[in-house]
């Protein structure tokens, strides 16, 4: 079996090559803090501002007008301790932090955070249950998907997976993403796009527990 270092380092870089940014943390606190500066380092609301040099409706204006007013960054179901520790860093970086109703929130949300259930180094995979629609939408409509991937859910193969993806999929209504990179099509003309689909960027924190 390989070691834990071995994995990392596999999964970093296969990771890698389809264009996620991969960063080791030594503790929550440090993704908290990663994460936030991240987000308050971001361009404001990306894809509801490319179309501000068009003719726009009065409400779509009024999205443009405010889309830089504050960042948003969604992190749906979190621990209460943690969500409290995200908050305050929030507040003290005039970060707007959503926890539900994401569905009411189609655009403009600059960083989804969630956590990874596991990780598959072979291909670089964050495996997420996302069976709770916050946390699907987290890793969808966000402009910058951001996962925290504990270092020892990191396995070698999907094949490594296979029993306890077993019990998960046979759950009623269980959705489980397996997620490699960001967001990305070229069925038009055959040109890679990014983002198209989902998040412009994919962040992955590996956590070392």
């Amino acid at each position: 079996m390989p070691s834990r270092e071995t994995l990392v380092t596999e999964f970093t870089a296969r990771a890698e090559e389809v264009s996620a940014v991969v960063s080791t943390v030594a503790s929550i606190d440090a993704a908290l803090d990663h994460v936030v500066d991240l987000c308050a380092g971001k361009e404001a609301c990306q894809w509801l501002l490319a179309g501000c040099e068009a003719p726009l409706s009065a409400p779509a204006e009024n999205l443009c007008a405010t889309a830089a007013a504050a960042k948003v960054l969604a992190a749906p179901g979190l621990a209460e301790d943690l969500r409290d520790r995200l908050a305050q860093r929030c507040r003290a970086n005039g970060i707007h932090l959503v926890e539900g109703s994401l569905r009411q929130r189609l655009g403009g949300i600059d960083i989804g955070l969630t956590f990874a259930d596991a990780g598959i180094a072979e291909t670089g995979t964050l495996v997420i249950d996302s069976s709770d629609e916050e946390t699907r939408l987290a890793t969808m409509i966000s402009e910058v998907h951001v996962a925290i991937l504990p270092a020892g859910k990191i396995v070698a193969t999907a094949d490594d997976l296979a029993v306890p993806l077993g019990q998960a999929l046979a759950r009623p209504g269980n959705f489980t993403a397996f997620i490699t990179g960001a967001s990305r099509t070229a069925d038009i003309e055959r040109v890679l796009a990014i983002g198209v689909h989902g998040p412009l960027a994919l962040h992955i924190l590996i956590l070392e527990d």
